[in-house]
């Protein structure tokens, strides 16, 4: 005997008040199941696409630690970034090392601490000719050597050279400030040689 399906009696408004909730319900679920994994991919930067202008390099770490600055005698004086708590040795072994001519009994602090925005120098060592010129012995312009006449601080191998010259040809120099009257010398530089030449 076959079973006969029975409708309630108005059915039809119940379907049509029903649908469109139902409507709704099935589109606000398809929209949240569609819309995670594209927000997802946005948020994921994709291989080969560059960084908006501005924004810093993918995968790398923003600069940090102390910044100083080398001087003096190292082999590549300059600025450099070092980490926090490292000592003076960091930033000069960050420099190159220490070059040839670097005073080892004058050197600063090895182990000292840096702080920021500091600088570190390194003095070298002073010449044999430096410390000639830093005495208060001076040089005979009427009998010193060539290589006596180059050693005096503002006198040129040319302008030595020339003074070996004028002395040959006219027997000497009456005063010290015939540098500028008749080799030419400036002021500015017979103002450094007359503390370290006599006649």
């Amino acid at each position: 005997m076959r079973s006969r399906l029975r409708l309630l009696p108005g059915w039809p408004l119940t379907v049509f008040l029903l649908l469109p909730v139902l409507v709704a319900a099935l589109a606000l679920i398809a929209a949240l199941v569609f819309s995670a994994p594209s927000a997802a991919a946005a948020a994921t930067p994709q291989p080969g696409v560059a960084p908006a202008a501005g924004a810093p390099p993918l995968g790398l770490p923003a600069a940090t630690g102390l910044l100083v600055q080398v001087s003096g005698a190292v082999v590549k004086p300059g600025l450099y970034r070092v980490a926090k708590g490292d000592r003076v040795y960091a930033a000069i072994a960050a420099a190159g090392g220490l070059a040839a001519d670097a005073d080892p009994d004058k050197l600063p602090a090895m182990a000292a601490r840096l702080k920021d925005g500091e600088q570190v120098k390194v003095p070298a060592r002073k010449t044999p000719g430096a410390a000639a010129r830093s005495s208060s012995a001076t040089v005979d312009l009427n009998s010193a050597t060539l290589d006596e006449l180059e050693s005096v601080p503002g006198i040129s191998p040319e302008l030595a050279a020339a003074a070996l010259d004028y002395r040959t040809q006219f027997g000497g120099f009456a005063s010290s400030r015939e540098l500028v009257t008749v080799l030419g010398m400036s002021e500015a530089d017979y103002l450094l040689v007359k503390k370290y030449v006599h006649i």
